[in-house]
């Protein structure tokens, strides 16, 4: 065999997880790695700015279920990817961050482009490794792809000295299996807690389950739609449970939260039994907890003990995977009838819709989502950025058969485009991959336009403008009576002009009028293309 470097070792690392695509940008800290990198199969793929790498690497894991990589060199170019680590963190997204460091002997001597990016990172990451020798390679990448992928799943992040990349490795062996003695995620439910769940559901006349993202991350969709029809048990999501349930199923009651519907959320307070799912509870899904779980029984289901009773107290807690939950739950017999309770979330949702009363000069967000849903695939991939553009997507978007992709936990804007690249680059041809964002986010990741054309990824790319950070605007209206605050986005790019510089098919839907045969068009389209929405500037998501 040849010789082996350190560098050599960590691509084929990432061959014996499976990995056929990195985001990454270099830097010669990294540079080692990216020469190893081209005697492999494995993509490259150029970002134009570190963060969206990470972001990139994030819409890959979710679309695929597999652990994204990201890669980025020392110093600026490892903190740059800070906020990409940070996002998939809030929303358990399992990723692999390699940087490269600077030589092992000048480590906190402060030289050019060092960072102490484990040090920077660490509230962010599951894990993190600084390599100091060459042969712990191989473990370092088996263990971080373990921690990653398994139990509550998050950023993992692998810092290596150039020199431990040029070093000579002795023998290359990839583990075949990884054991953490301080590591052991529960993965199956314990029995009493179950029986304890089963019976509160015997005795429930108006139980609910609100599906949090951790339902999508343990792949338990199906299992929770059996669940909710077999024993008619409606259901509600946080903004990350979307598209756990399909939009327009009979027993999903919609998003919960200060921007959820009004309907989900009086479901929610009027319960008797609230079974929280792969949710934090946090203060955007409810704002009083204590009020919300009141007078009732509340059960916790999560990968992560510390996640249960963090935020609200509940009476069952129940540690575990939620797939392996729901199949356990179904093996025992038992019976629950609320039929009245069903009829009345049906009534509460029909009464309840909030009337929107849009200027006929703009595009309305409401039916422009309206009709943008019914004309995407039923396997679609939805891809929300943050901001108004956010609120209005979680209210109208339907999702069938596909994704909903958002940045929940964080709030990062300038996430949809990379995030749409990761999964469309994971996806292929010919899933329908579209990233939705205002004209802010827009512009914190349009430089990407240029990563979309050189990899040949073509996504669907909708701009809502309204010439306004609109959110902080209607923050600024509602909180300071319209003393409004550096939220003017004057001085924004002509959008067609910005198009066409990148190639890129343009489109303008000023109004409603003739937005239905827009869209159709828009997505017939082969390539990437770029639709411009104008937007009421003073237009509220409630």
């Amino acid at each position: 065999m040849n010789h082996m470097n350190g560098a050599d070792a960590m691509v084929k690392c990432l061959e014996k997880e499976g990995i056929k695509a990195v985001f990454g940008y270099p830097g010669v800290a990294i540079c080692p790695f990216f020469n190893s990198i081209l005697n492999s199969d494995i993509e490259s793929i150029l970002v134009r700015t570190e963060q969206n790498a990470g972001h990139a690497a994030n819409g890959y894991a979710r679309v695929t279920g597999e652990v994204g990589v990201c890669v980025a060199t020392s110093g600026p170019g490892a903190t740059n990817l800070i906020t990409g680590i940070a996002t998939a963190f809030a929303d358990s997204i399992p990723i692999v961050c390699i940087t490269g460091q600077v030589k092992s002997s000048l480590l906190g001597s402060d030289v050019f482009q060092e960072a102490d990016i484990t040090g920077a990172a660490e509230s962010f990451v599951k894990y993190s490794y600084l390599v100091k020798n060459v042969d712990e390679i191989p473990r370092v990448f088996k263990e971080a792809f373990h921690i990653a992928s398994t139990g509550r799943k998050g950023p993992v992040l692998i810092d290596v000295p150039i020199d431990i990349q040029n070093a000579s490795i002795a023998k290359f062996r990839y583990p075949e299996e990884v054991s953490l003695r301080t590591y052991k995620p529960t993965v199956n439910g314990n029995v009493v807690q179950i029986k304890k769940v089963i019976k509160e559901l015997e005795r429930a006349e108006r139980p609910i389950i609100c599906a949090g993202g951790g339902v999508l991350l343990s792949n338990a969709e199906s299992e929770l739609r059996e669940f909710s029809e077999k024993y008619h048990i409606p259901v509600v999501s946080t903004m990350m449970g979307i598209g756990a349930m399909p939009t327009e199923h009979p027993m999903y009651y919609g998003m919960v939260g200060n921007n959820g519907k009004p309907y989900a959320n009086r479901a929610m307070n009027e319960s008797d039994l609230l079974i929280v799912v792969g949710a934090r509870v946090a203060d955007r899904a409810m704002s009083q907890p204590d009020l919300i779980t009141e007078n009732k029984v509340m059960v916790h289901i999560d990968v992560d003990p510390a996640e249960i009773g963090k935020n609200v107290g509940p009476t069952i807690p129940l540690v575990g995977d939620i797939k392996h939950i729901l199949l356990d739950i179904e093996k025992h017999e038992f019976e629950c009838e609320h039929d009245l309770w069903v009829n009345t979330l049906d009534l509460y949702r029909e009464t309840m819709k909030i009337k929107r009363k849009p200027d006929r000069n703009f595009v309305d967000p409401e039916s422009f989502i309206g009709t943008l849903s019914k004309e995407l695939d039923d396997n679609a991939v939805y891809v929300a950025d943050v901001g108004q553009n956010q609120i209005w997507s979680c209210a109208y978007h339907v999702v069938k058969k596909g994704r909903f992709l958002t940045s929940g936990g964080m709030g990062t804007m300038g996430y949809s485009i990379p995030a749409a690249m990761g999964a469309k680059k994971a996806l292929g041809k010919d899933r329908q991959v579209i990233a939705v964002c205002g004209d802010g986010s827009f512009q914190m990741s349009m430089m990407e336009l240029a990563t979309v054309r050189q990899h040949d990824i073509p996504i669907k790319i909708i701009v809502f403008n309204n010439h306004y950070l609109g959110m902080v605007r209607e923050y600024q209206h509602y909180t300071y009576s319209d003393h409004y605050s550096v939220v003017d986005l004057t001085g924004s790019p002509d959008l067609e002009k910005l198009s066409s510089a990148y190639d890129v098919k343009y489109t303008r839907v000023i109004n409603m009028d003739d937005a239905a045969a827009k869209i159709r068009a828009f997505l017939d389209e082969p390539g990437t293309s770029l639709m411009e929405c104008m937007i009421d500037p003073m237009d509220l998501v409630k």
